[in-house]
């Protein structure tokens, strides 16, 4: 679907010839030389001490001359242009170009980047329908591809055709100029300068209070302080127009310190109905938070750009796993603009993928575990347990049993991380891991077909003695993990190990139903006594404690409660007044 957008032309003013009066007449000359042929696609000049300063443009770079930069011709640039500040940054008054500095250990400069600034009229054409709605608007792309150029004339055209109060913040002097007084390329809008980097977010909040702007503009939203003012601005009422790092929406999901501009991702667990209901894992992501900005243009190219003109609907479509719809705007060299209404063809595995990508991820789990039809790989519980000899003979006949309808089925967890992750597990009685797996809400899932498994898990007795499983695992690529006994808190370390969970700073849980086997008040009675014990005497105050007398059964329930505290128990005393006593570790 396309539709056309009325056609400006652009046009460039560049004040390079202000530039060049800065350079030792040796560079200048050669560079005058190099402008006659192609001025338009200058994008910086470098100087570096002891090296051949060079010329960069769009498509290649070109040494200007076959001397090395003295420190001499250094120092002779340093003096004719402005203040650089702590961010190693100058420029040059009534102009848009940026002179950054590399300095050594000592403090001295021994390298320049002199980046052209160019006031570009005309390149927000794409999306100039997009700024008149009064809607914030979010700009991402690479370096280079003309975001705070879009920036400046942004808020001109704010300024000067719709004749609202705009204040630029304009930390690094990129958007309106070196000097006091801001370049005319941001017509009648407002410029605050920022002393340092650091005070940026102070700044933006400044500009709302003192100044009472409609409009607030800021470059390279860069840390969290910045992203919570940027959320103070909007929630006041303010449009917001700003550019932050990364090159799609995608990218600030994954960001940590900028997601709040999107909404900001949360963890959430369902409910068994409502995940059954949404055909999804129980644990999924959602937004957390309206956008502070509404509306996000991925900046692909400076003539190809995507909009997502309403971000909400998009970040709650990317969460889902399902590609949203793009709309693509071009422009051509007579300033026709062409948008494109692109719909998704396909759902994609996950935000790491790229779109077009040819994936396509289930929502919903399928395969053996999901019907219930997967057989348990060894007997416990309440079954009679063969000897040791037919016992092997039985993992032998089991243990690498293909699942032949299986699939991987792939939906990203909090960190980006591929959940869930197959176990195969050789030796451990299956109602241990599906206890653990149930209670703790782990996203594992357990396979019989060693070709889809992430890693192995077994008992260390009965792995050592298979060297076919070993040598299988080890061409594949598949780690084996080990547990010395059939237990709970033995099962559950190995789980939280594999998960990256296994951090000494984080308590590992403690839900009593992880050792009660019938879930019995009677149990968890005698559990939640042992616990007590632990957590309110034995560890604090370093003494030994003797519990009430309890079943062999129950008992067994409470020595593995008290192993995964990693303390020691003994059972003593004569039926039925046999009872555990715990011991500091």
């Amino acid at each position: 679907m396309q539709s056309e957008i009325p056609s400006h032309r652009m046009q460039v003013t560049d004040n390079l010839d202000q530039l060049l009066t800065i350079f030792p007449d040796s560079i200048r000359s050669k560079l005058e030389e190099y402008l006659q042929q192609d001025s338009d696609n200058l994008i910086e000049v470098v100087m570096d001490l002891g090296r051949l300063p060079e010329a960069r443009f769009s498509d290649r770079v070109s040494y200007i001359r076959d001397e090395v930069v003295t420190k001499e011709e250094i120092q002779h640039c340093i003096e004719r242009v402005g203040m650089f500040s702590s961010d190693n940054r100058a420029g040059i008054e009534r102009t848009l170009h940026r002179i950054s500095a590399i300095r050594n250990r000592t403090g001295d400069i021994i390298g320049l980047t002199c980046r052209i600034g160019r006031a570009i009229f005309g390149t927000i054409v794409m999306i100039r329908d997009l700024v008149e709605t009064g809607e914030s608007i979010l700009l991402l792309g690479r370096p280079g591809v003309g975001k705070t150029t879009a920036l400046r004339e942004i808020a001109r055209v704010l300024a000067d055709d719709l004749e609202k109060r705009v204040v630029i913040i304009d930390t690094s002097n990129e958007i309106a100029g070196d000097g006091d007084i801001p370049h005319p390329a941001i017509g009648r809008a407002r410029r605050m300068q920022v002393a340092r980097p650091e005070l940026q977010h102070q700044v933006m909040i400044e500009a709302v209070e003192n100044h009472m702007p409609e409009v607030i503009v800021i470059d390279e939203i860069g840390t969290e302080l910045e992203a919570l003012a940027a959320r103070t601005i909007a929630e006041r009422g303010v449009q917001l127009v700003g550019t932050a790092h990364g090159n799609t929406v995608e990218n600030l999901i994954k960001n940590p310190t900028l997601s709040d501009l999107v909404g900001g991702i949360q963890s959430v667990t369902l409910g068994d109905d409502e995940a059954r209901r949404r055909r999804t894992q129980k644990t999924v992501l959602e937004r957390k938070a309206p956008p502070t900005f509404a509306i996000a243009v991925e900046m692909l190219e400076r003539q190809r750009w995507v909009v997502h003109d309403d971000v909400a609907a998009t970040i709650d479509t990317l969460l889902r796993g399902i590609e949203p719809p793009a709309q693509v705007r071009t422009v051509d060299d007579s300033g026709e603009v062409t948008v494109i209404h692109e719909e998704p063809q396909r759902s994609f595995g996950g935000l790491g993928n790229s779109r077009g990508t040819t994936a396509v991820t289930p929502l919903h789990p399928q395969g053996l575990r999901a019907s219930g039809k997967m057989t348990p790989v060894s007997i416990t519980g309440g079954q009679s347990k063969p000897g040791n000899s037919e016992f092997e003979s039985m993992l032998e006949r089991s243990w690498q049993t293909k699942d032949p309808g299986s699939t991987k089925i792939r939906t990203p967890g909090p960190n980006g991380e591929d959940w869930p992750v197959y176990i195969y597990a050789y030796g451990i009685g299956r109602s241990q891991l599906d206890q653990v797996i149930e209670v703790l809400d782990l996203p594992v899932m357990l396979t019989k077909d060693l070709d889809e498994a992430d890693a192995v898990v077994a008992l260390r007795s009965q792995i050592k003695h298979h060297s076919k499983l070993r040598n299988i695992a080890k061409d594949r690529h598949i780690p084996i993990y080990t547990v010395k006994s059939n237990t709970i808190p033995q099962v559950t370390r190995i789980f939280r190990q594999i998960l990256n969970l296994d951090d000494p700073n984080i308590p590992e849980p403690t839900d009593l139903r992880l050792f009660s086997k019938a879930g019995s008040d009677d149990e968890i009675e005698a559990l939640e006594e042992a616990r007590l014990a632990v957590e309110q005497i034995v560890i604090p105050q370093g003494q030994p404690v003797e519990l009430l007398p309890r079943s062999a059964k129950v008992r067994k329930m409470q020595h593995e409660l008290i192993e995964h505290y990693r303390l020691q128990s003994d059972s003593f005393g004569d039926e039925p007044n046999r009872r555990l006593r715990i011991y500091p570790a």
